[in-house]
């Protein structure tokens, strides 16, 4: 054997070792799960550990000898690493409690249909579907969206009222019922709103370099210049000098100079938009901030009987900390509870990702959403596409179903014609395992061109698994 397979060796028996203790001292967060989650939250701990090392020299080593070099394998990483030293000449065995490519296999799976029930097609995610006003009272184009392929119907508490929701419920179940095509019903609560305060529902007019006044809505009075409300109370004592806050979307970026009690001086610093104005209920954002704000608002408690009552998944909106998600539940009671998809639209969330996953698999199935437009505008958008797939790994690691959401076809869906960056952005959805489509008056042409992107993507990979079909340039090229 070479001096460089025996230091292989050694590193991989180290990085095993480092997987043990680390099981061992977070055994506690083990125990906490769900019976059914334990060995995905063991494993889960295996892939922290390994990711908390820089193991790329070693990687290299391992794809120089023809042996597996760990990427892809976060659903049964130790079992993916004992498998090496036993090709290795290691005559150590696989645990019974570890996972092996196999059984993690079919334990994602075993997830992914928990949550969002039996496959129409094998080979692609599931697909979401945003429900309009108008989906309450058209039971054929319902019936078309499950026709078509929607396994899941999307109802946003933050719009319409139950009465609407109950009627859109109502018309799944009927069209349901009528093609023998199962739905799910998804509800999303609304959430803490971080709104603008302009009066008469009107605009502010900036310019960059001005100093603006942000106080909370209680304080607000109309006609003081260069003043915003914001419907957070007491938002100026909550944030500190230096921080960024964005408006609409991060069209208009600003820094605070100075807090008060009351008031908090932010200086413009950027203005994207064509106009340059800060307009009535548009959305803030303090990506920097710490701030005191439940995720259950009083709103969502009182959508939560009706929600427990007809929704089979519930999306839990900005939640931070493993907190929020033990206020839920507390919340919800011992009464029937809809399964938790956590909403990571947040820097704090993408933080505590982890114990957010493990306080998650207390419930026999949970999931998540990368909710990418609110978390786009939080951690910057040049850093969305790192985060986003940080997320899928680490949630495949846990066993932990993923819907990928937020503008996806948007341009399609929204004209009737698709761009070629949202074409490549829905081929990458494939990676999930379920996406979610925005409402639109092109939805059911988004559905067909989404299945087809989707099949042609997932003939190369398995999630993040790449497999190699046939090319058809290969089979061309060799046939010529």
């Amino acid at each position: 054997m070479t001096k460089e397979l025996k230091r292989l060796i050694a590193d991989l028996t180290q990085v095993d070792a480092l997987m043990q203790r680390t099981e061992a001292t977070f055994r506690e967060y083990i125990r906490e799960v769900h019976p059914t989650n334990r060995r995905n939250a063991a494993n889960l701990l295996h892939y922290m550990a390994l990711r908390s090392l820089d193991i790329r020299d070693m990687q290299d080593v391992l794809h120089a000898t023809g042996l597996s070099s760990l990427a892809s394998s976060e659903s049964h990483i130790r079992g993916q690493v004992l498998a090496i030293l036993q090709r290795l000449g290691s005559r150590r065995k696989t645990p019974s409690g570890v996972f092996t490519y196999d059984a993690a296999a079919a334990s994602l799976h075993r997830k992914s249909e928990g949550l969002f029930g039996k496959r129409s097609r094998q080979g692609i995610p599931y697909i979401m579907v945003t429900f309009d006003t108008c989906h309450a009272d058209d039971y054929a184009s319902v019936k078309n969206l499950l026709l078509s392929g929607m396994n899941v119907a999307r109802i946003n508490c933050a719009h319409d009222d139950e009465s609407a929701w109950f009627r859109m419920i109502q018309q799944v179940r009927r069209a349901s019922r009528v093609t023998g095509m199962p739905c799910k019903i998804y509800m999303d609560l609304a959430g803490p709103k971080i709104r603008t305060v302009v009066p008469g529902g009107g605009k502010l007019k900036i310019r960059e370099g001005e100093l603006l006044c942000l106080t909370d809505e209680a304080h607000f009075e109309a006609g003081i210049p260069h003043s915003i409300g914001c419907t957070i109370p007491g938002i100026a004592a909550q944030l500190q000098v230096g921080e960024t806050v964005l408006f609409d979307d991060g069209l208009v970026e600003a820094r605070v100079e100075k807090t008060e009690a009351l008031c908090a001086t932010l200086q413009v610093m950027r203005i994207s938009s064509k106009k340059p104005v800060i307009r009535h209920e548009k959305g803030i954002n303090f990506p920097e901030s710490n701030l005191s704000l439940s995720a259950l608002t009083d709103f969502d408690r009182s959508c939560l009987p009706f929600v427990q009552k007809h929704a089979d998944l519930l999306g839990y909106s900005f939640l931070r900390t493993t907190r929020d998600l033990h206020e839920l539940r507390e919340a919800m009671g011992s009464g029937k509870r809809p399964s938790i998809i956590l909403k990571i639209e947040t820097p704090e969330a993408v933080k505590n990702l982890p114990s957010l996953l493990f306080s998650g698999m207390q419930d026999t199935f949970a999931g998540v959403m990368i909710a990418r437009g609110d978390l786009a505008v939080e951690i910057g958008f040049e850093r969305m596409s790192e985060i986003q797939e940080e997320i899928l790994w680490i949630c495949e690691a846990a066993h932990v179903p993923v819907i990928w959401a937020t503008q996806v076809l948007e341009n399609l869906n929204k004209s009737g014609i698709a761009t070629r960056s949202e074409v490549t952005d829905a081929a990458y959805a494939a990676h999930a395992d379920c996406v979610m489509i925005n409402k639109g008056d092109f939805t059911i042409h988004v559905i067909e061109m989404l299945k087809d992107i989707l099949q042609r993507s997932g003939g190369h990979h398995v999630k993040k698994r790449y497999t190699f079909r046939p090319l058809s340039i290969a089979a061309r090229f060799m046939s010529s």
